[in-house]
């Protein structure tokens, strides 16, 4: 469970989290919200790239915002980002290895685990294929793969489907949904495809010039006249 009270930040004279309260119980959860909502700096902060200026983050009981970003890592939390980290000239092996490296698991697992989050994630080509070669799809799950080796607590998924046809949208999600089933991990998931967002999430989040405006079962927020306001400027139906 992530519990979020009253978290703010500040850059400047913007303020793209305003007092944001919420909770994160388990499975999937969805953030959703317009382009300038505070999306990718709410997953900043969890991340620890970006300081808050007022609030508290309590991740299954444990203080978030007094650990180093690496002591995140280390703890369990994982994420992958709207633009691909996986270096192109390195094998899809060694992208995936660098991660469990640098998050502290043991040595020893090493190769066990990196092989078994590739499979996971469903990456069709040879472990020891260049990133650079491989298409869109299986860019992304990689990125996927680099999220969930060694079998992670909290994964937070900007964007993961971006530039993805509708087909390969449909493999990514079933993929998701199977992070927190098979690996019990608690998943949030940052997206504006909202048939993804549906499938996958129990849970979902709206955020508006950073502040909270619904939260609950997804199909109910998806349906409130607030979030399709902010969506769409009228209240039809997403």
């Amino acid at each position: 469970m992530i519990e979020i009270e009253n978290l703010t930040v500040r850059f400047g004279g913007v303020t793209p989290l305003d007092g944001v309260t919420l909770t994160f119980p388990s499975g999937t959860c969805g953030l959703i919200g317009p382009n300038g909502a505070g999306k990718t700096t709410f997953l900043n902060v969890l991340s620890g790239f970006v300081a808050t200026h007022g609030g508290q983050v309590k991740i299954f009981g444990d203080d978030l915002l007094s650990m180093a970003p690496h002591r995140r890592a280390r703890w369990g939390l994982r994420r992958t980002f709207q633009t691909e980290q996986a270096i192109e000239a390195l094998s899809v092996y060694d992208n995936v290895a660098m991660v469990h490296e640098h998050s502290g698991l043991r040595r020893a697992s090493r190769r066990q685990d990196v092989l078994g989050a590739i499979e996971f994630a469903g990456v069709r080509v040879d472990p020891k294929a260049q990133v650079g070669t491989l298409g869109a799809r299986d860019r992304r799950l990689v990125e996927i793969a680099r999220a969930v080796v060694g079998g992670p607590r909290v994964v937070l998924l900007d964007e993961p489907a971006a530039g993805l046809t509708e087909d390969e949208t449909q493999h990514v999600g079933t993929m998701i949904q199977r992070i927190p089933e098979d690996l019990g991990a608690l998943v949030i998931l940052v997206d504006h495809d909202m048939s993804l967002v549906s499938a996958c999430c129990q849970i979902t989040a709206v955020l508006d010039f950073g502040r909270l405006i619904a939260s609950g079962p997804t199909a109910e927020v998806l349906r409130d006249p607030h979030v399709m306001r902010a969506y769409l400027g009228t209240e039809e139906q997403l």
